[in-house]
């Protein structure tokens, strides 16, 4: 899972592009995902070989495209790749790769990866004028932001159209004469696909969420003394659980729900589900608690869901950089002081009466 790419979906550069390119290389692949593709796409939701998850940057033929096929740009993140040539099955295209480090076309387009010299570089590198008799490219809609069009035609001659935001848009594009619909130039990023990212969230946050856990566990049952193990067999063990898998669904109900939460803000969003996702923990603990440890757990789930939600900004159409910076500054303190303040009044309420 961790190679670069599958013999058949990418197999590396193989065929000349003829005497005059010199040693620029063609390379293959063909529209229909393998079982290691499928198997792929969901390791790196899960974060499973994801820094690596790539395919070699060039320029590869799908189908069997002629000098008037047309060319489309991508990213070398492997799964932007296949989703892209799984769009266009029964159609014949060139790919233009371009080496992105392995980040999406969106992510690079901001990082500056997906650019305009990069662009440039691979145009000239693959000999593409060569290989096609016209002289027009198709571009993601979402690579906008790290390509200047007109920079990319005064120094290669190929002028930059952009297609479709979504790759499952980009065969009607084509027949439409590369005209867009306003639906294909809308960004809808519906439950679903919210969904599919969260997962990745859940796992990179997944260990820090059991070691949180264990010490709120061990939190309470410290007062018990010589009956520490008795403590954490009738008190930790629900704490623990009950913060995991607290946690963890507000990791899969943060991105699902996030239209809906109240406020713009993702932190308070995230804070208001934590406080929401508290009450089913506090009625399987029962009349038990105290207020004291009842107002820590409240804390508690409040600060971490809000922290889980605002990271998800990173993964959203809904925010823009400058916004996001703003949101961290003012947030992040505070989460860090809400989380302290639960963490201290759990401690301090397993020295009072009731636990």
């Amino acid at each position: 899972m961790n190679s670069p790419c599958s013999t058949q979906t990418c197999s590396l550069p193989d065929t000349d592009l003829g005497s005059a390119a010199g040693a620029a290389k063609l390379g293959r692949t063909a529209s229909a995902w393998t079982l290691g593709d499928h198997l792929g796409a969901i390791g790196v939701r899960l974060n499973i070989g994801r820094m690596g998850y790539r395919v070699t940057p060039g320029l590869y033929a799908l189908g069997a495209p002629g000098s008037d096929a047309p060319v489309l740009v991508t990213a070398n993140y492997k799964l932007s790749f296949d989703h892209l040539r799984r769009a266009l099955t029964g159609l014949n295209a060139w790919l233009l790769v371009l080496d992105t480090k392995g980040i999406n076309v969106w992510c690079a387009a901001g990082k500056g990866t997906f650019g305009t010299d990069e662009l440039v570089r691979k145009i000239n590198e693959c000999r593409l004028h060569e290989r096609v008799t016209h002289r027009r490219l198709i571009l993601p809609q979402l690579g906008a932001p790290g390509v200047a069009a007109h920079e990319v035609r005064r120094q290669t001659g190929f002028a930059v159209v952009y297609g479709s935001v979504y790759a499952t848009d980009i065969a009607a594009f084509l027949q439409a004469d590369l005209q867009a619909t306003p639906a294909m130039r809308r960004i809808r990023f519906s439950w679903h696909e919210r969904l599919a990212v969260a997962p990745l969230e859940l796992v990179l946050y997944f260990k820090q969420l059991l070691l949180l856990g264990l010490a709120l566990a061990l939190l309470a049952c410290v007062p018990t003394a010589g009956h520490f193990w008795s403590g954490f067999e009738h008190r930790g063990i629900l704490v623990f659980l009950l913060f995991v898998l607290t946690g963890a669904l507000a990791s899969l109900l943060g991105p699902l729900l996030l239209p809906w939460l109240p406020t713009r803000a993702f932190s308070i969003k995230g804070a208001c589900l934590g406080v929401a996702l508290a009450v089913p923990g506090l009625w399987l603990a029962g009349p038990a608690w105290s207020v004291l440890r009842t107002t820590a757990w409240i804390l508690l789930l409040a600060a971490g869901a809000s922290h889980l939600l605002l990271k998800f900004t990173g993964s959203t159409t809904f925010t823009s950089p400058s916004g996001v910076r703003r949101e961290v500054r003012v947030a992040l303190p505070a989460q860090i002081a809400i989380g302290l303040a639960g963490l201290v009044a759990w401690t301090v309420a397993g020295f009072l009466p009731g636990w």
